[in-house]
Order: structure tokens, then sequence, then C-alpha cells
């Protein structure tokens, strides 16, 4: 029996269906199940649905708006300074939902942020009706905040609720859930040019914003209520781990990758190889297509071998800057920008950022059982919103510390430094690994040196 309840207390095993009045998420089995409970298979639908409607929204504005900004009086500067407030805000928002998750409630919040995503992306939608200049300015960077706001509670939420309905299988429902992602940031520039080519700016924010609203009432009938208790626990004491500040100097590095990639290629691209926007959407899908393929095989290898994660992330992190250092190609390397080469980078960055990324939200989860805090919700929330706030730095910085620059220099130069930026946060990852391995290997070659001990007579 205390060997059953202790099973309970790890598991958190899975209630029965989520049709009840409570519509709850209890401990009622002491066997983990073979097969997915229907209350796993419907959670996962939702997730996936909230991961690909939360990135075609996020990733539509990209092939129109600023263009309509420039009509509305908004500088390049002003327009940069909108996407900017986004990151942002979400960083703010992921710490504040991952800290109070429990008082709010992840099924709460998560419903409540898929609203306020809803609502404002349909405001979105109304903003070419708003006069030119000041009023349209302020509007956009409200609006964009808020949305931002609402996008870091729903994310926060999917990543605890995840990590708690399947916890011994993070990674692998995780990578998954990354195929959504991925088809949410390529779908996105597409159809949302198709539709503002086809039927003006409003349609675009007003079906995806409908298909948002749609989904509340979907995920309050699905999402399980999951009890939890708030813990005392803080980011300060997550920090103090030093395998979670590089984990985390990682993550800031390669979404620091994205945002310059999003920033600075499309132009690049256009200038180099004399490419319409058509096309470089094309290249970015060269992107965006090999993570959404190797995420669910990664996650899978990851969560059957936990031990690999670390060597996963470093591997992927050397990878990845190695393409930024041949994305332009670096100057120092004196080889000559060609298309293919550029194809070929994006493909290889695609492929190794799922290395990289996947594996660290749930070894950032062991390494604070590690640290002594309690499994349960409270700590999968802050863990969900330290890595919602790092990767919304990354988000920030990219951008804004790539085109400066790439004013200043040009583009080679800045994806230089993204490489060596990346690459110096994997071998200090690698370093500190290998530390604690050698420290692990003394201390235990010493508790072996003196249980062979003979006992010596006075």
């Amino acid at each position: 029996m205390p060997e059953n309840s202790l099973k309970n207390k790890r598991m958190d095993a899975h209630a029965g269906s989520p049709h009840t009045a409570e519509n709850s998420f209890h401990t009622e089995t002491t066997e983990p199940p073979t097969r997915m409970t229907r209350i796993q298979t419907l959670t996962l639908i939702s997730m996936a649905s909230v991961n690909f409607s939360s990135m075609i929204c996020y990733s539509i504005l990209g092939p129109f708006f600023p263009n309509e900004a420039v009509k509305k009086g908004a500088s390049q500067t002003v327009i940069g300074l909108i996407f900017g407030s986004y990151a942002l805000c979400n960083l703010i928002g992921s710490m504040v939902m991952g800290k109070y998750i429990v008082q709010i409630g992840a099924k709460f919040m998560l419903i409540a942020g898929l609203f306020v995503s809803a609502v404002c992306t349909i405001l979105f939608g109304l903003l070419d009706r708003v006069p030119a200049g000041a009023p349209f300015i302020s509007l956009c960077f409200i609006v964009r905040s808020v949305d931002a706001v609402g996008f870091a509670a729903a994310m926060t939420s999917t990543f605890a609720m995840t990590a708690k309905i399947f916890p011994d299988n993070v990674a692998t429902v995780l990578g998954g859930l990354e195929i959504f992602t991925g088809l949410g940031l390529i779908l996105g520039p597409p159809v949302g040019g198709w539709f503002y080519h086809s039927f003006g700016y409003e349609v675009p924010f007003m079906l995806l914003g409908c298909l948002l609203l749609v989904m509340v009432p979907f995920n309050i009938y699905v999402l399980p209520y999951i009890e939890a208790e708030p813990s005392k626990d803080s980011f300060f004491r997550l920090l103090l781990h030093g395998k979670v500040i590089l984990i985390c100097f990682v993550t800031v590095t390669l979404s620091s990758g994205l945002g310059f990639i999003d920033a600075t290629l499309s132009l690049f691209a256009m200038k180099t190889f004399n490419l319409s926007s058509g096309y470089v959407g094309l290249i970015m899908i060269g992107l965006s297509l090999p993570y959404c393929l190797a995420s669910p095989l990664i996650g899978y290898f990851t969560d059957k071998y936990p031990v690999t994660r670390i060597g996963f992330t470093v591997t992927g992190g050397v990878i990845t800057a190695l393409c930024f250092f041949l994305l332009g190609p670096a100057p120092f390397f004196h080889i000559p920008s060609q298309l293919w080469l550029t194809v070929l980078m994006l493909t290889l960055i695609g492929f190794s950022l799922g290395m990289t990324a996947i594996p660290t939200f749930p070894e950032i989860i062991a390494c604070a059982h590690e640290q002594g805090f309690e499994e349960g919700l409270s700590t999968l929330g802050m863990v969900s919103g330290l890595f919602g706030a790092f990767w919304s730095t990354g988000m920030f910085c990219g951008p804004i510390v790539g085109g400066l620059i790439t004013q200043g220099l040009n583009f080679e130069w800045a994806a230089t430094v993204q490489g060596a930026t990346g690459l110096l946060a994997a071998l200090l990852l690698l370093a500190y690994s290998l530390c604690q391995k050698r420290k692990q290997r003394v201390q235990e070659n010493n508790q072996q040196a003196d249980e062979n001990t003979p006992l010596l007579n006075e």
C-alpha cells in the first residue's frame, strides 16, 4: 500500500471521463496505462489545436502588416517596436502566469488566454479603420501587448498541463505538439497573404479570431481540472542551479537566432539573390519543415534515454552555430553567398533546432526536482513560465541586435555573431556537464574506497 501511494503521488494518474461535474484530474490508478486514456487523447487534441491556432495567428502579420502600417504613418523603427513589444509583454506575462498558475488555475488560464487572443486578433483586424498616425500606432501597441499576455497565459498552461498529464513522456508529447507549432508558422504567412490579397486587411484576422473563439467552448468541455497546492518555491531558487542557467542561456540563443532570421533574412535574400517575397517564403519553409519532422523523433528518443538530453542539446547547439557561420557565410571564410548554401543551412538549422530545444524543458524539470521542488503543477508552471520568459527574451533581443549589426556592418557579420553566441552557450553547457560528471565519479570512487577500507583494531 505505501508503494502504491508513492507511485500515485508521482504519477498523478488519470481520472475518469472529462464530462464529470468537476472535470478534474485525480490520482486513481496504481499502474501506468499501456495506452492513452480518453482524457489524455482529448487533452492532446486540445493542446495541438492551441499550438496550431496560436502560431498561425502570430505569424500572419509578416507578409502584409508592415506595408499597411507604413500607409498609416508608422516608420520602420516603429514597426519593429510593435513586433518587439509582443515579445517583451510575452516575457513578463510568462513569468507572472508561471508563478501564479495554481492560484489562477491551469484550465482557466488556458481558456482565458485563448479568449483574450481571439478578441485581440479580431480587434487587430479593425485597426485599418483607425485614423493614421498616433491613434493607429498607439492602438497597435495596446492590442499587440494584450494579445501577447493572452498568448503567454495559453502557452504557459499548455506546457504545464502537458507535463502534468504526461509525466513520463514529456519530451515525446512536446515533440509531437511542435509539429502543429511548425505548421502554424509555415501556413501563417501564405494563408494570411492570400486572404489579404483576395479579401483585404480585415478578413484574415476575423477568420482566425473566430477560429480561436470556437476553441474556447471546446476546451471548456475537453480539458480536465487539475487540483494542486501553491508552492513557496521561486524562480530565483530555480535559477540557483548552474545547469538551469546554462540551459536558459542556450534557449535565449536559439530564440534570438529565429528572431534574427525573421527580421533580416528576407531583405538579405531579396538583395543578394534577387528573389521575390513569395520565394523568400518558400525558403523559410526549409527552416520550419525539418523542425516539424525532427521534433517527435528527438522527443521520443530523449524520453526513452533521458541521459542523452544534454548530449542532444549541446550537439544541436554546435550544429546551429556552425550553420549560422555559413549562412552568410562569415567574411573570414571568403566564400561567396550562394542560394543553395543558404537553403541548406536553413534546413540544417531547422533540424538542429529540434535537437537543442526539445530536451531542454524536461531537463529543467529534472533540475527542479534535484533542487527539492515539489512534483506538482506549481513547479511545472514555474518551469513553463521560466522557459517562456527566456524564449521571449531571445525573440526580443535577436531582431534588435541582429538588425543593428546588419545596419552597421552587414548580414554576414550579424549571422556570425549569432553563431558565436550559440556556440559559446553550447560549449559552456558541455563544460559544466563534464565537470559535474567528473565530480560525481570522484564521489562514487571515494565512497567505494571508504566501504572497502578494513576496520582497524585499537
